[in-house]
């Protein structure tokens, strides 16, 4: 069971890859006027996050569900908590992330640069010069942007989605596809923006100085 969880786990992290990409050649040549301006908006409302905290549903690709809460805080600061009986607990402090399995007894540790999450703890992004991106669709009440990697550390496809007032845009779910076809989803709910969040929260604590494992 512990590993199976550290599997789920991983979907989660691949999950970020995408959500605020490095930049990259101008789109302007791949895309309409109107898809720019909804990258803009998406963009706008990413570096608009300083802090955030609320709920999260994950469901992996064999159905199974997760949910937890997480809480961000900009730059590098991330803690994703997971509900019992997931022994899963996600820190990055700005330079490390840590993924803590209590079952287990272990805590990997990984170099933020190098991690797909580092770049969602981002406070400068740039959809609109992103080559990844591949489209960006509008519905009644939502807005959504889907960018693929093929290659490096997590390949695959992401279709990020918000609620969009209007005016106003707010992170609802992610979908990962990954190398192998398989889908996985992570619904926000009860999101809170400009929260005043405890240092405490984004300091890693090894559950066994002696099965810390670093990457």
């Amino acid at each position: 069971m512990g590993a199976m969880r550290r599997k789920i786990t991983s979907y989660l992290l691949v999950g970020l890859l995408f959500t605020t990409p490095n930049a990259a050649p101008s789109i302007a040549t791949e895309f309409g006027a109107d898809d720019g301006e909804a990258l803009a908006r998406i963009t706008d409302y990413l570096n608009g996050i300083e802090t955030a905290e609320g709920s999260f549903i994950q469901i992996a690709p064999d159905g199974s569900t997760d949910q937890g809460t997480f809480y961000l805080r900009k730059p590098g600061r991330v803690r994703f908590e997971y509900v019992a009986p997931n022994p899963n607990l996600i820190i990055a402090d700005g330079s490390t992330i840590a993924i803590e399995n209590s079952d287990l007894n272990t805590t990997d540790r990984y170099p933020l640069t190098d991690s797909p999450i580092s770049l969602l703890l981002s406070d400068d992004v740039d959809l609109t010069t992103d080559s990844r991106i591949t489209s960006v669709r509008r519905e009644l009440g939502a807005l959504s942007v889907t960018a693929r990697q093929e290659d490096g550390l997590a390949p695959g496809e992401i279709t990020i989605q918000f609620v969009d007032s209007g005016t106003d845009l707010e992170l609802r779910q992610w979908e990962i596809i990954d190398a192998h076809g398989l889908h996985t989803i992570i619904a926000v709910t009860a999101l809170r923006e400009g929260v005043t969040l405890s240092p405490a929260l984004f300091i890693i604590e090894d559950q066994n100085p002696f099965m810390r494992r670093e990457f």
